[in-house]
């Protein structure tokens, strides 16, 4: 039996200005294990007082920072890659404590986290200008890319690893300073990757760490972005969320940069490798237990092969390894709380009740749902258009490969896309019909990597993530002008 009473053993604080410190007036939460309902840490919980010191601190800090050279910039977060290899199971394991996820997504979570800092620190050089021509004589016109200023960073709880360093990791980069605001999910993970930064090295006031109690977070996001040295909101959420953000954004003349929800579509063609895109569809559509923005939502087959693929996928999935995220074996952990299981099964449940077929799952046990195949999905059920961010997928037949590619355009959503064709060149022209800011031709649509550009369209949001796209959101670019000869004016 759970004591309601324990006190935990972590603790976990604010981090302003380059050191620790408690929430103003003290005030704290207790999160606790969605899964058995354990103590996990007493977290510091912020008022907008505090998150207004965080925004201070990173002001000040900015002149610094930014005027360290890029080799010293790249050094710190070469040091912070480095530490968080030294540390990847501590990581790991503190990860799979706050969110229940499978051991293999924690382990995950470490190695992109570490690749984005490492590709961070190899784009420190990276925010260059150039030479413009000017038809004024004795002129000389540069374009010369700077830091914004303190981007505030709101990072998930599904990836918390791999988005909270998302977050933060290019603006420091290009010489931003930075406010982490973490989950109230996963606030323990997500001051891991701050303490990193600060031992590796980072001046004080560069990395801030903001966690607050979930009734406060209106109040602790306004705060953050109507702060008037944050010029950059790096947002990464809910679609629903992500609408309040860029209305706040927009009233404040905060630049926002957003990665929403999806709804992600696999389209199997007449002639694919139906063994390959099975494989694809349970990897994308099932890991994490489907709580991933680019999950397989929707597997869209030509008629004339769903039967078939039907068949290999539910096969597939009816095999997948349901159980604890501390059993090495596990492939599908527990949903991150009641309220997310709970959405799952409304959305299959009204999809059977309009007439689809479950060909595998459909069942919860606690926290732990069953992954699940619908067949003969159609656009009068819920699942057909909201994202069920949960082990579920649902098969939709077209009419061949126009059908297809109509099918996977109507959504709101544009984040991931895929396609299975032996024919690579039709395939990638109809690519280009798909309204998605990612598409791969015989691949799962979950992927990623930190040097490729990565964002969506539509309600997935807008701005893209990654390397030097990167640069065009978190620097400013100015125009700057020399006259090196005499100059003449009309007056």
């Amino acid at each position: 039996m759970t004591n309601l009473d324990e006190k935990p053993a972590r603790r976990s604080e604010l981090f302003i200005g380059g050191r620790w410190t408690a929430a103003s007036p003290g005030r704290t939460i207790v999160t606790r294990s969605a899964l058995t309902g354990e103590p996990i840490a007493e977290v510091a919980a912020a008022s907008p007082g505090d998150v207004r010191l965080a925004a201070e601190a990173a002001g000040r800090a900015l002149e610094t920072w930014a005027g360290w050279p890029p080799a010293r910039r790249r050094g710190v977060l070469q040091r912070a890659s480095s530490l968080f290899a030294e540390r990847a199971g501590e990581l790991a394991a503190l990860m799979r404590l706050e969110m229940g996820a499978a051991r293999p997504w924690c382990e995950f979570n470490v190695s992109v986290a570490q690749g984005m800092l490492a590709e961070a620190a190899a784009q420190a050089y990276s925010a260059v200008g150039e030479v413009i021509p000017s038809d004024v004589p004795g002129l000389t016109a540069l374009a010369v890319r700077e830091p914004a200023g303190v981007v505030a960073g709101i990072a998930p709880w599904n990836a918390p690893l791999i988005l909270g360093v998302r977050a933060i990791a290019m603006p420091l980069a290009y010489g931003n300073t930075v406010v982490l605001k973490a989950s109230e999910q996963v606030p323990c993970t997500q001051a891991a990757i701050i303490e990193i930064l600060h031992l590796a090295g980072a001046p004080d006031g560069a990395v801030n760490l903001i966690s607050n109690a979930p009734e406060d977070a209106p109040a602790v996001v306004e705060a953050l972005i109507a702060h008037p040295a944050v010029t950059r909101v790096n947002f990464t959420g809910s679609t629903r969320v992500g609408r309040v953000i860029a209305e706040l954004a927009g009233r404040h003349l905060t630049r926002p940069v957003l990665e929403l929800g999806g709804k992600a579509p696999l389209l199997v063609l007449a002639d694919a490798d139906l063994d390959a895109a099975a494989e694809a569809a349970v990897f994308g559509g099932f890991l994490n237990q489907g709580q991933v923005c680019m999950s397989t939502e929707r597997i869209v087959a030509d008629r004339s092969i769903v039967d078939d693929l039907a068949a290999r996928v539910s096969s597939r999935v009816a095999a997948l390894v349901v159980g604890s995220p501390d059993d090495p074996a596990t492939q599908i952990g527990p949903m991150v709380h009641a309220a997310a299981r709970d959405t799952v099964l409304a959305l299959i449940d009204d999809a059977r009740a309009r007439g689809a077929e479950v060909l595998t799952g459909g069942t919860a046990e606690g926290l732990y749902v069953r992954p699940t195949v619908l067949k003969g999905v159609t656009p009068d059920m819920r699942i057909y258009r909201e994202e069920s961010f949960g082990p579920v997928v649902s098969i939709i037949s077209a009419d061949g490969a126009d059908d297809a590619v109509e099918i996977a355009n109507d959504t709101e959503y544009g984040l991931s896309a895929a396609i299975f064709s032996r024919d690579t060149a039709a395939a990638l022209a109809l690519a280009r019909r798909i309204r998605s800011g990612i598409c791969h031709l015989n691949g799962a649509t979950v992927h990623d990597e930190p040097q490729m550009p990565f964002g969506g369209v539509g309600a997935s949001g807008w701005g893209r993530f990654g390397s030097r796209a990167a640069l065009e959101e978190f620097t400013e670019l100015r125009w700057i002008t020399v006259q090196t000869g005499p100059r003449a004016y009309p007056f």
